[in-house]
């Protein structure tokens, strides 16, 4: 034994204990989380084999790092793949490392807490029995399809064996996290244990008493199998198609078709995870989403001031975005204060703000504390003791400086000064202002609770160190922050601004709005921009068309006030372009031929990545990799193109090798 101690490991550590039990502590040297990188499966594998000649009483796997277990494979080596073959034996050699932690012949558990994700989940499956520490950090999952990929260390297969095919399979389309639970429930996880300290004793007791996990019931057994596969395939293949265009996203349909094909024959599963996750791996979809996972975490790095920590936030203006803006910083645990002219304006803020916190926290105590944290507030007390300040009244800039003018004054030091506005220049705004310096966009996007970007808007005498405190304020409440220049629309606004005037241009000429939206969707888009402009208010497509749109626009402001005077401004008043019923635009499936799509695709695209262009070369945001970002986060965008600009770039490329 004392050659398993002795050995140095760089990102595993080995312990003998008195019960006989191999304790093996994964803690990824110069990490701060726990990833699966070839070198760390390789020690594993040096390891396993290690133990497989010494007989211990058994094995238990844990982490080293103090707030998770594993979090995936490590997603930088994807790109170090140059074919799909190469990409394919990967995902074999580890199939192999698993295997063997699967049929060591003695009891092995997996201790987890915190995130257990992909490649960390599909390790913990291939031990006998799971125990997990249960606190909210705890969360499980294979997101494998937010990367364009599925499960290919051997999730696809050992999930579905332990779970049943129907509960696995619908957990991996929807690349979803759960909750420790939850997890329990439903039988991914064996055994919950409260305490931190209790891990441990939970996984010597799993080992001495051989446990093992029970597996799926029969009727959960059943989904696996002919003929009842089939038809859950089928009802897969369609759910999924609803919300994925398999021509943009092949990874879930590849998993539908490998598990309905081949659930009865585990060796053609693993070959089938290792073939078919190595090819999408290097193809363009896998590739863009990864494009996209890495400027996520460059966004929140962009977040990250240690020095400044947010408790208190005041809101002026109650409002829909004032009160969603105040709503949503509760929910991520602050005091808000929100300042209206009178009370009778806020309270349809609160009961808005309550139904979001039902919606979102569920039970009792938690959405009584949220209420008590929103604090109506018309004399303006919040503002002294308040670490930023979020001005979301009118877009009147009279009106904003005079209110300016009050808080300043009042404010701590230490204070962001923000604003809402979607459209007004801050060197406007900030004129009368002791300290315009100080003075930031913080340009949130609606619903609030949804749109996961925030434009952090600078002028030309912006300090940037209220930039970086309004970027930082962002990443606490979960949100992406992106600095961009204070220009018209700045960037988000001004790119959609062309879109939409597009469509209406299309709409107009006699296409219909079903066939326009269904164009845009084809492409990509999440919603077409008939069904967008109904989103956003047609009052606010107004503005647009007065403040950002180019050319002559003159009938589109005649439609638009036509509709306005009717009261028909979209989804907020039940009527606009379309018909509104409990959420939902009563909209007919338009059936568009694929050349003609295409065109009208074409058509509708072009105004919008011209505008990209332009932005770009303009330098409104800080480069095109944070473009691609934020046109993605704030307008949706097809993700799987990896952004305008490299959408752009890579059809530049394609004309070329065509000639």
């Amino acid at each position: 034994m004392s050659t398993l101690e002795n050995r140095q490991f760089e990102h595993w550590k080995a312990e003998h204990d008195s019960s006989q039990i191999v304790w093996l502590t994964i803690d990824r040297k110069g990490e701060s989380t726990n990833s699966l990188g070839e070198a760390v499966l390789s020690e594993l594998n040096d390891l396993l084999e290690m133990i497989e000649n010494i007989d211990p009483a058994g094995v238990v796997i844990q982490s080293g790092k103090p707030d998770s277990f594993v979090v995936g494979a490590d997603i930088r080596e994807f790109s170090n793949f140059t074919s799909a073959e190469e990409a394919s034996e990967k995902i074999r050699e580890g199939h192999a490392v698993f295997a063997r932690l699967e049929n060591l012949p003695c009891p092995t558990v997996a201790a987890i807490h915190g995130f257990c994700l992909g490649g960390g989940l599909e390790m913990a499956l291939a031990c006998d029995y799971i125990i997990a520490l249960n606190t909210p950090e705890t969360r499980v999952g294979l997101p494998e399809v937010k990367l364009g990929i599925f499960p290919g260390l051997g999730g696809t297969t050992r999930l579905t064996e332990k779970v049943g095919g129907m509960k696995g399979m619908e957990l991996m389309l929807t690349g979803r996290m759960l909750r420790a639970p939850a997890a329990r429930g439903m039988g991914i996880i064996d055994e919950l244990v409260d305490e931190f300290g209790s891990l441990r004793w939970a996984a010597r007791r799993a080992v001495l008493k051989k446990r093992k996990s029970r597996g799926p019931g029969t009727a959960a057994s059943l989904t696996n199998r002919q003929p009842a596969r089939k038809a859950i395939a089928a009802m897969m293949r369609k759910k999924t198609a609803e919300k994925a265009n398999p021509d943009h996203y092949p990874a879930p349909f590849a998993m539908i078709d490998l598990w309905e094909k081949h659930r009865d024959n585990r060796v053609a599963m693993f070959e089938g995870e290792a073939k078919l996750v190595g090819e999408l791996m290097v193809g363009p979809t896998a590739t863009n989403l990864r494009r996209i996972f890495f400027l996520t975490e460059r966004m929140k790095e962009l977040g990250k001031a240690e020095d400044f920590k947010v408790r208190r936030v005041h809101v002026v203006g109650a409002g829909v975005m004032g009160g969603d803006i105040a709503a949503w910083c509760v929910t991520q645990g602050m005091e808000v204060t929100l300042q209206d002219r009178e009370m009778k304006y806020i309270e349809p803020a609160l009961a808005r703000a309550k139904k979001l916190f039902k919606r979102r926290l569920k039970k009792k105590p938690a959405i009584s504390a949220a209420m008590a944290r929103l604090i109506p507030d018309v004399d303006a007390a919040g503002v002294e003791r308040a670490d930023v300040i979020i001005e979301a009244i009118y877009e009147n800039a009279d009106a904003k400086r005079e209110l300016y003018a009050a808080i300043e004054p009042r404010m701590a030091d230490h204070a962001v000064l923000a604003t809402n506005t979607s459209a007004l220049p801050l060197e406007e705004l900030s004129r009368d202002l002791k300290n315009p310096e100080r003075l930031i966009g913080l340009h949130f996007f609606n619903p609030v609770a949804k749109m996961p970007l925030v434009e952090i808007v600078h002028g030309e005498g912006t300090e940037e160190s209220w930039t970086v405190k309004g970027a930082a304020f962002c990443s606490q409440i979960n949100r992406f922050p992106l600095r961009t220049k204070s220009a018209p629309g700045f960037l988000v606004n001004r790119v959609l601004a062309p879109y939409l005037m597009e469509a209406i241009t299309m709409n107009m000429e006699g296409i219909d709005k079903e066939v326009i939206d269904a164009a845009a969707i084809r492409f990509g888009m999440p919603m077409g921009p008939i069904e967008l402009a109904d989103v956003v208010g047609l009052d606010v497509c107004m503005n647009v068309a007065n403040t950002l749109a180019k050319g002559d626009v003159e009938a589109h402001r005649n439609l638009l006030q036509g509709m306005i005077d009717s009261n028909k401004l979209g989804k907020k008043t039940g009527e606009g372009f379309y018909t509104w019923n409990k959420g939902k635009a009563d909209r007919q499936a338009a059936t568009v031929d694929n050349a003609y799509g295409d065109q009208l695709a074409k058509r509708l695209m072009k105004p919008f990545l011209n505008e990209c262009k332009a932005v770009s070369a303009e330098g409104i945001v800080e480069d095109d990799d944070l473009l691609d970002a934020g046109i993605i986060f704030g307008t949706g965008f097809a993700p799987f193109t990896g952004g305008p600009m490299n959408y752009l770039a890579n059809q530049g490329k394609q004309e070329n090798a065509h000639g």
